[in-house]
C-alpha cells in the first residue's frame, strides 16, 4: 500500500508518500481502507521523534480514520465487510489501509459524510474520557478549555455547553472567539494580552473553573491552578508549553483541587478505563447527538495525504480552526 513516510525525524519536510508493508488483520480486528484521515498534534511530536508509538502498534502516523471495512478479522462479531466507520487509533492513519481493533471502531454517524467523520474519533474520545468520564463535568459547573478553536477545543466546548456547564475558552484572535462563541461558549479570552486567570474569575464572581482541560502542560501550571474553583479537576492532556514545571502543593491543597495527567494513546485496547470501554461510552453518550446535529465535527480543510507535510505545517502555525484533514 501507499502510506506517508518519515525519512527521518524532523520537520513537516521530512513526510513523503511512498510505499509501506500492507497492515494484517489479525483476531478481533478489521481493516479498514481509509477513506480520510485526521492530523493531530501527537503526530507533530511523533514526527519529531519525541513520541514514538506503543509497543505492536503501527510506525505509521495517525490515530484516527474513516473508511470502509475491507476485511473482518476472526472474533469480530457486529461488523461486516463493506460497513462505513470511522476508528480510534493506536498508528496508521496515514495510509491507504489500516488495521484496528474492532472495540475501537464507530459506525459513520448518519447525516455526517464518511470522510469528515474522520474527524470525530479521538477528539470525541478524548474529551468524553477526560472531561467527563475523569473529571464529572456536571450542569453548573464552570469549565475552562485552553485552545478553544482546536479540533480537541470545538469539540469540548459543544459537549460542555450540551452538558449545561458554563463554558470558558481561551484561543488566539478575534475570528478564533467568535467561532468559539458560535459553538456555545459564555466566556472567552484573548490568551496573548488577556490574563485567562483574572478573565475567568472575573466573569465568575471570583468562583474560578471547577474543570480545567489544558494542552499547554508545564507553562500553564501554575496559572491553572490558580484559576481552580474550590474542589476544582484540572486535567492535562498535552504539553505544547513544556513537561516540567514547579507545582505548588500548598496552594492545590487549600483548594482542595486535584490535577490529573492523561494520555489515550497509551491506554489499553480493552479492559477498565481502555480505549474500547471509552468508545463504547462515545457511541452510547454522543453519537444520538452527532447524527441529529446536535454535536458537529469541525473541519478547517482537507488535503492529498501526499501533502501531509503542508498539513502538519499549518497546525504548527495554529492558522487552523477545527480538524485538518488528509485524503489518500
Amino acid at each position: 500500500m501507499r502510506a506517508v513516510t518519515i525519512s527521518s525525524p524532523g520537520g513537516p519536510e521530512v513526510l513523503g508518500w511512498g510505499e509501506a508493508p500492507d497492515p494484517v488483520c489479525g483476531p478481533g480486528e478489521v481493516l479498514v481502507d481509509v477513506t480520510a484521515a485526521a492530523v493531530n498534534r501527537a503526530d507533530l511530536m511523533q514526527r519529531q521523534g519525541k513520541y514514538p508509538p506503543p509497543p505492536g502498534a503501527s510506525e505509521v502516523l495517525g490515530l484516527e480514520c474513516s473508511g470502509v471495512i475491507g476485511e473482518v478479522g476472526a472474533d469480530v462479531t457486529g461488523w461486516a465487510v463493506g460497513d462505513e466507520v470511522c476508528a480510534l487509533l493506536s498508528g496508521g492513519g496515514y495510509a491507504e489501509r489500516v488495521a484496528v481493533p474492532a472495540g475501537q471502531l464507530l459506525p459513520r454517524p448518519a447525516g455526517v459524510e464518511l470522510a469528515t467523520a474522520a474527524a470525530l474519533p479521538e477528539v470525541t474520545c478524548t474529551v468524553w474520557s477526560n472531561v467527563f468520564m475523569l473529571a464529572g463535568l456536571r450542569a453548573g459547573d464552570v469549565f475552562l478549555v485552553h485552545g478553544g478553536s482546536s479540533g480537541i477545543g470545538t469539540m469540548a466546548v459543544q459537549l460542555a455547553a450540551r452538558a449545561g456547564a458554563r463554558v470558558a475558552v481561551t484561543a488566539g484572535s478575534p475570528e478564533k472567539l467568535a467561532f468559539c462563541r458560535e459553538l456555545g461558549a459564555d466566556i472567552t479570552v484573548a490568551y496573548r494580552d488577556t490574563d485567562f486567570v483574572e478573565a475567568v474569575r472575573t466573569a465568575t464572581g471570583g468562583h474560578g473553573a471547577d474543570v480545567v482541560l489544558d494542552n499547554m502542560g508545564a507553562a500553564y501550571l501554575a496559572r491553572n491552578v490558580d484559576v481552580l474553583a474550590d474542589g476544582g479537576r484540572l486535567v492535562v492532556i498535552g504539553m505544547q508549553g513544556g513537561a516540567r514545571a514547579e507545582l505548588d502543593l500548598g496552594r492545590l491543597l487549600a483548594k482542595r483541587g486535584s490535577v490529573t495527567a492523561t494520555a489515550l494513546r497509551s491506554r489499553p485496547a480493552t479492559g477498565p478505563g481502555g480505549k474500547a470501554e471509552i468508545v463504547a461510552a462515545v457511541r452510547r453518550e454522543v453519537w444520538p447527538d452527532v447524527e441529529r446535529g446536535v454535536i458537529r465535527p469541525v473541519v478547517d480543510r482537507r488535503l492529498p495525504m501526499s501533502r501531509a507535510g503542508e498539513a502538519h505545517a499549518l497546525l504548527e502555525s495554529s492558522t487552523h480552526i477545527g480538524k485538518v484533514l488528509l485524503v489518500p
